[in-house]
């Protein structure tokens, strides 16, 4: 029987160079963003640089610019987050440090001037307007609709978090220091004029946040002004800086981020223990113990270097061959923590594992003769591990099915908010059928791969019952 899923470069100075830029009227239409799909989000936010191109040219390599002469884009970025909607989410209430953070650059270093406890409106504005302070506004798709719809498409696209701060900076001030960070950046500028620094990275691909001294970045590499529907995306480790200029109106902009912690130094951590594990169960030279007194030892030895790159050359001819590479925690931890679908209404749950009319389970209950169909398929990961309540010492593999959908908005990108996971356990023996499901438009439930029909129905019942599966 399944059962629920446990919770479980360097700074040398060089003259300005040119940015690479689009400028660009875009064709007016019904809506700015095409939201009919992942792909479709991120074709029409980066357009009319197509996706291939950006992937191929621009994805971990260089910024990219784009200027858009577009009143009804410009309106829609403008209603993504305003200064104005600051004075009503102080009243849903909302807390300095946890969901916001005032602060100031001073002196190429970042000044924070954030009091205790919950955000008062007008001490707030008080200090935008009198100190010249940038507001921070931590992980703004917890309130505001349109960022979580944005936001949970590119959560699908590019299977990784994603997350937002919005920064609004008054006229003639600077909120942050040089920096670079650990994400892949798209800024969209949505209120108001800001000013751009880029310089060459000393850190490509960086692991980390990092403050950059003034006199360890030399000239600016690229340098230019945002307007409300411009989009800019920089790489990780890309050192920038941006203020507001003098005598204008304040400027507000959003920024977008993903792929922190997901190179493949990181997925190598998190599949390497598993291949170990089982390669370990098949070869008895991985289960020897290692050489008496090796642990006491101010350097390893040269006899256990030696040792240690036969293995590892032995796990990687054992992974070519066999092609089985089991993801322990990352794909775990990303459906744990990212958003639920988006959808419209009150407010009320997407679901309830009881509930009589679920409205994402198509209705009715599958039988032995019904066809199915995945759905919500960008919200559910698959992936195999040991089982956690193994019957004997032989620990075998299990199927572990981890979705979104009831995850909670509120907590989204909060760090050291709880979160748990929703799912289900399979045994091995299941794996050919839930692959028919999951490649198939349809499928008949009679025809699953499963040895009786009690198995089948089962499964197909405990897929629908967690909203993963339609019968059409």
């Amino acid at each position: 029987m399944p059962k629920k899923a446990k919770p479980a470069a360097n700074g040398q100075e060089e003259g300005p160079a040119p940015c690479k830029q689009m400028k660009v009227e875009v064709a007016e239409g019904p809506f700015p963003l095409n939201f009919d799909s992942p792909s479709g989000l991120f074709e029409s936010l980066i357009s009319p640089v197509k996706a291939e191109t950006f992937f191929q040219e621009f994805w971990e390599q260089k910024p990219l610019l784009i200027q858009r002469d577009d009143l009804a884009l410009a309106t829609y970025y403008q209603s993504l987050f305003r200064l104005s909607d600051l004075k009503s989410l102080c009243r849903q209430g909302v807390y300095y440090g946890r969901d916001i953070n005032v602060c100031r650059c001073v002196s190429g270093k970042k000044k924070v001037l954030n009091k205790d406890g919950k955000v008062h409106f007008l001490q707030l504005r008080k200090d935008f307007d009198q100190k010249r302070a940038t507001i921070q506004f931590h992980q703004p798709q917890r309130f505001k609709d349109e960022l979580w719809r944005i936001q949970e498409k590119l959560e699908c696209y590019f299977g990784s978090l994603v997350g937002s701060n919005v920064y609004m900076t008054p006229a003639g001030a600077q909120g942050l220091p040089p920096h670079y960070d650990d994400v892949e950046v798209f800024i969209l500028q949505l209120e108001g004029e800001k000013h751009w620094r880029l310089y060459r990275p000393t850190v490509p691909l960086a692991r980390e946040y990092s403050v950059v001294a003034e006199d360890r970045i030399g000239r600016p590499a690229q340098e230019f002004t945002l307007k409300p529907g411009d989009l800019l995306y920089f790489p990780r480790g890309t050192i920038h800086q941006a203020d507001t200029p003098p005598g204008l109106a304040h400027s507000t902009h959003v920024t977008i981020s993903t792929y922190q912690g997901s190179s493949w130094g990181d997925f190598l951590l998190d599949t390497i223990s598993g291949l170990v594990f089982d390669t370990a169960k098949a070869d008895v030279e991985l289960r020897a113990g290692i050489p008496r007194q090796l642990l006491l030892q101010v350097e390893t030895t040269a006899v256990a270097t030696r040792r240690l790159s036969g293995f590892l050359r032995m796990l990687a001819d054992r992974l070519e061959g066999t092609g089985e590479l089991l993801s322990a925690d990352m794909k775990k931890d990303f459906a744990m923590n990212r958003l639920p679908p988006y959808y419209m209404g009150d407010g009320a749950e997407l679901s309830t594992p009881g509930g009589a009319d679920c409205l994402l389970r198509g209705g009715q209950l599958p039988r032995l003769d019904s066809m199915v169909r995945l759905q919500f398929r960008d919200h559910v990961v698959l992936t195999v591990g040991p089982d956690p309540d193994p019957s004997d010492e032989t620990r075998e593999k299990v199927i572990y099915i981890y979705h979104s959908l009831k995850n909670k908005r509120e907590t989204h990108m909060m760090g050291s908010e709880e979160t748990e996971s929703h799912g289900l356990l399979f045994p091995f023996s299941h794996m050919d059928a839930l692959k028919q499901i999951w490649s198939s438009s349809a499928v008949s439930v009679k025809d699953l791969k499963l040895t009786t029909d009690e198995e089948k129905h089962s499964l197909v019942v405990s897929l629908w019952t967690e909203c993963l599966i339609q019968v059409v």
